[in-house]
């Protein structure tokens, strides 16, 4: 007898195929034409089959109803999409960038970063009530670095082509790569400090003189400068052993184009099991990886040629963000936010609001005279505007709720840091949901803001300007055949009825439902007035029919050509061949 086995296995992989699926049907329309982020689109689903919503999607479930097997998992899988994103992040920069651009970057990495680092403290220690400045130190730290799976918005795609200067999205790629992983300073620096002077050294001994010295040797040393080193000699390891079994014929292209994933996967690993900073270390093995630009022009000559096998990468790349942005709408605490005991709805969102627009702006239009790709005031504006907070913000949240765990006096949390997990849990997640959104809407929103009161306001200039001069639904191509009476009336009799001569008349536009208005630039018969054709094939409704309107040809000299219908008039129709 068959049974039902509504797993949830089955359950998550029906779901994932099926968005997938579905989203690829109309992923170019939403991504290319209306500018939409995939992940909005795959948080919002998240958030629908989510248990606060239809409830298919079951995390603490599948982490055998434990909180923090969820954490683990959530923490484990944003550090595998930060990796694989920060290695091809680097791979995408030109020879030798880092060395080249050091004055730009150290800029942003350095002074631009801590001044982003302290606002955000600043805001979060002024809107959360009764929260220690340590604190503040500590989560501001979270959402200090921009992510580099949002910045794809503005760096990819038709947008970052028609818009964004080529060296512009070099730079936003370099920095967001490169201050994921430098997040660690300036999160350990409050993170020690709070351990051994947060509650006046009564649980730890060594006071702010051992607390800088782990933060310089454990954080800088250890975590920072060998993630550097051991980044780039892999990286450097790797290219030198593909450039040789390449030249020997030895790997297929499949093998070829998927070694930079492997290698994301391979440090992510490698660096986890000796306790560095993995995410830092897979974008400077990137860099290091196509420091002699071998690599990325072979791809790039792959991609300019149309092999299919050259859309792995960025195929991989795409279905580790939307199945990511699909686990954070599940896995986001959304009923914290309006229940919590720390923060009020009305003070959060606000805080929400501020950290997005004072947190990088100010900053990046203060030093835009010293980094060299800011050409101007607009261009300033707007890398200090898309400074997303995401996957990173979410790496650092669970990263300081790990150490938090270690704050404990026998198996009770220390006092002093009793509310600080969920203080950090609730503006972190905020804050991202914040940026995902109106990073991912600000384009499209901004591109309606800009042509829609433009649109009206000719639409409005041309209708008063010449009131009567055609209906408000231009009838043309064969159907002005069949209605040369109504074409007579509506142009008051003295000019001919024919088909070219209506497309002639007027420069107007055409107003019409279902179809774009393109311009036609071409000169008919002589005359210099630029005409406007509808796109669509079928000019009204109900006179379709297998001649439809075709690109009239130039008139021929000496040639004319009288419809029956025209009779004698002072004027003749342009020719037509």
């Amino acid at each position: 007898m068959p049974t039902l086995a509504v797993t949830n296995f089955n359950i998550v992989v029906s779901f994932l195929g099926g968005f997938i699926s579905i989203f690829g049907l109309v992923s170019y329309l939403l991504k290319e034409n209306f500018y939409m982020s995939e992940a909005l689109i795959s948080l919002l689903a998240g958030v629908a089959f989510s248990p606060h919503a239809a409830n298919l999607i079951r995390p603490v479930e599948y982490a055998l109803g434990s909180e923090d097997n969820v954490n683990a998992i959530t923490l484990a899988f944003s550090r595998l999409v930060l990796g694989v994103q920060l290695v091809l992040a680097g791979i995408q920069l030109p020879s030798r960038y880092l060395k080249k651009e050091w004055r730009s970057l150290s800029l942003l990495l350095g002074p631009v970063m801590t001044v982003m680092w302290l606002i955000t403290s600043l805001l979060i220690w002024g809107f959360v009530p009764n929260l220690p400045f340590l604190h503040a130190l500590a989560i501001g730290a979270c959402v200090t670095p921009t992510d580099p799976v949002l910045s794809n918005v503005i760096v990819k795609g038709k947008f970052a082509d028609s818009n964004v200067p080529k060296e512009l999205q070099k730079i936003i790629i370099a920095e967001s790569g490169a201050n994921d992983g430098l997040g660690y300073p300036f999160l350990f620096f409050a993170l020690y400090l709070i351990k051994y002077i947060g509650d006046g050294g009564q649980a730890e001994s060594g006071g702010a003189g051992l607390a800088m010295g782990l933060w310089f040797g454990e954080t800088w040393g250890y975590t920072i400068i060998l993630s550097v080193i051991y980044g780039a000699v892999v990286g450097w390891l790797a290219k030198e052993l593909l450039h040789y079994a390449e030249s020997r014929k030895w790997v297929d292209r499949e093998s070829f184009l998927v070694f930079a994933i492997s290698l994301s996967l391979f440090i992510v690993g490698t660096c986890g099991m000796i306790g560095s900073d993995d995410v830092l270390a897979c974008f400077i093995a990137g860099n290091s990886f196509t420091w002699d630009d071998w690599f990325r022009l072979e791809t790039l000559d792959e991609v300019s040629r149309g092999d299919f096998a050259s859309s792995l990468q960025p195929t991989i790349d795409m279905l580790l963000n939307v199945t990511i942005f699909l686990w954070y709408g599940a896995v986001c605490p959304w009923t914290i936010f309006a229940h919590n005991n720390v923060i009020p709805i009305y003070r959060l969102i606000p805080l929400g609001i501020l950290i997005l627009l004072l947190r990088r702006p100010p900053i990046i239009l203060g030093t835009r005279k010293w980094i060299r790709q800011l050409q101007d005031f607009r261009e300033s504006l707007f890398m200090g505007f898309f400074g997303p907070v995401g996957v990173s913000g979410i790496f650092y949240l669970y990263v300081t709720l790990d150490f938090l765990d270690t704050l404990k006096v026998g198996d009770e949390q220390r006092s002093d840091v009793a509310n600080m997990g969920e203080t950090v849990t609730v503006i972190v997640w905020f804050v991202a949901i914040c940026s995902v959104v109106v990073h991912g809407l600000s384009i499209p929103l901004g591109k309606l803001g800009f042509y829609l009161p433009r649109t009206i306001s000719r639409s409005l200039t041309l209708d008063n300007q010449q009131p009567d001069a055609n209906p408000s639904f231009n009838f043309r191509g064969r159907a002005s055949a069949f209605l040369p009476s109504f074409q007579s009336r509506s142009r008051g009799g003295t000019e001919p009825s024919s088909p070219s001569a209506s497309r002639s008349a007027s420069a107007r536009p055409i107003h019409r439902i279902g179809g774009t208005v393109i311009k036609d630039n071409r000169q008919t018969g002589g005359d210099d007035t630029q005409t406007f054709v509808p796109a669509s094939r079928f000019e009204v409704i109900g006179y379709g029919s297998t001649h439809e309107n075709q690109p009239q040809s130039p008139g021929l000299p000496n040639r004319t050509i009288r419809f029956g219908d025209e009779g004698r008039t002072n004027s003749e129709a342009p020719s037509a061949s």
